[in-house]
């Protein structure tokens, strides 16, 4: 077995994003410290980082005025790290949930110092380039300059009682360094935000049934940490893979991979079939140039659709393979891997247990980890083979399924263990192992 070690200690809990959790250079982990160990409660108060080789602990932010945060994610080239902020002075009509939360991040180098990310105005005629809701998950692109999130619209979901207009439905959008966005006071929990923000997915009420029409687009992805080469060999600069909850020709729900090509950042602003910022009745529309596809066609298959336990669908480095989760003709929930250009998938794993975690790849696109029979396993993408790091624990200290996360350089794992203190009380405790031989 490989070499594991144990980062964190204090008697709270500990909680990863399942992407994105290590510093550039791979000497720190940032994780938040929402109590339960699934991450359900959003009630952590402080963005933490813990020093992997010396178990050193720095606060990066802490909250204030009854705000939460959690579900930190580190910026791949600089010292930024973004994360979900929930309401300050939060109020009966405007308490935590998914419509009312924002994107903020804080530079490493000055703690306690958190610059929205997206900006909101909720207030007719809206703004383009701000969001009217809540934004999550926040991950930025392999170069280091856009971020994706999904979203939940207030202004729809306040209406949703009246029937009228567009339903609140689960999208993805992207953050872009087009210029800061500054909106009008005209509601206390409108503000500013660093970066233009638009949604990039399409939804629809009623999904015609054996038709790409989604309701839901959601676990965001990007292609590629500098997008994928088509099929005639030019380069997608950047394209996002999501899950879209589609109908299949019997009526009954399938949940399948697609992708967002995205256009040029000069081509985020120009307005597609409706506008950027929505209308009162109207979602916020994608930018006219982002092309969605459908990657995978499942219905046929004994075990349709993407399943297994929440994940993210996860792209190589190179951009040529995004790996997600289904199950084998046993019932077995597997890896497999797509390519960006469509085709059929590929069976990664064949293993006799179920994959049962969200799962990273390592730097040179060899190597897939995630959670299985209790331990950490490592699989070979191009052969298959998986390998186990970790002893098998079945007991309640068995690595969780949210995050297993490759470090930078592909030579670490980081996960969580939820490991009783000495009274008996259970608190998430980040762990990492060696993933080399």
């Amino acid at each position: 077995m490989s070499m594991e070690r144990q980062l964190t200690t204090a008697a709270h809990g500990h909680l990863l994003t399942n992407a994105n959790v290590w510093s550039p250079d791979g000497a720190w982990i940032v994780y938040d410290v929402r109590s339960d160990a699934a991450g359900s409660l959003f009630d952590g108060t402080r963005i933490e980082r813990v020093h992997v080789e010396t178990g050193r602990v720095e606060v990066l932010y802490e909250s204030q005025r009854g705000a939460c945060c959690g579900v930190a994610s580190c910026n791949p080239v600089d010292d930024r790290v973004a994360f979900i902020l929930g309401p300050e002075n939060p109020t009966p009509d405007w308490q935590y949930a998914f419509h009312h939360r924002q994107g903020v991040f804080v530079d490493a180098a000055r703690p306690g110092e958190a610059k929205n990310l997206d900006a909101r105005d909720i207030v007719p005629p809206y703004t383009p380039g701000a969001l009217r809701g809540g934004s999550h998950v926040h991950i930025f692109s392999g170069d280091g300059q856009w971020v994706s999130f999904t979203y939940d619209d207030h202004v729809l979901t306040i209406r949703e009682s009246t029937g009228q207009g567009d339903l609140n439905q689960r999208n993805v959008g992207v953050a872009v360094p087009l210029s800061a966005v500054t909106v009008p006071r005209t509601h206390p929990r409108n503000h500013d935000g660093a970066l233009f923000s638009t949604l990039v997915t399409r939804t629809v009420r009623h999904p015609r049934p054996g038709s790409d029409e989604i309701a839901k687009a959601y676990e965001d992805a990007w292609v590629g940490a500098a997008g994928y080469v088509r099929a005639d060999r030019s380069r997608q600069e950047r394209a996002l893979a999501f899950l879209g909850d589609a109908i299949d020709l019997q009526g009954n729900p399938i949940t399948e991979l697609f992708i967002a090509d995205l256009p040029p950042l000069h081509a985020m602003k120009k307005p597609g079939d409706g506008p950027l910022q929505g209308t009162p009745t109207t979602r916020p529309q994608p930018p006219l140039a982002v092309l969605q596809r459908r990657l995978t066609f499942t219905a046929d298959r004994k075990h349709p659709g993407i399943q297994g336990p929440r994940h993210w669908p996860r792209s190589s480095p190179d951009g040529s393979r995004i790996a997600c989760l289904m199950r084998d003709d046993a019932g077995v929930v597997q890896l497999w891997t797509v390519s960006p250009n469509g085709g059929p998938p590929r069976q990664i794993t064949r293993d006799p247990w179920d994959v049962a975690s969200a799962f990273t790849w390592n730097k040179g696109g060899t190597a897939i980890a995630y959670v299985a029979e209790g331990s950490v396993m490592v699989v070979n993408a191009a052969m298959g083979e998986s390998r186990r790091l970790t002893p098998a624990d079945a007991a309640g200290s068995a690595p969780r399924p949210e995050a297993c996360v490759f470090s930078p350089d592909g030579r670490q794992i980081a996960y969580v263990r939820s490991i009783p203190d000495a009274d008996g009380t259970l608190f998430n405790q980040l762990f990492v192992v060696t993933a080399t031989e």
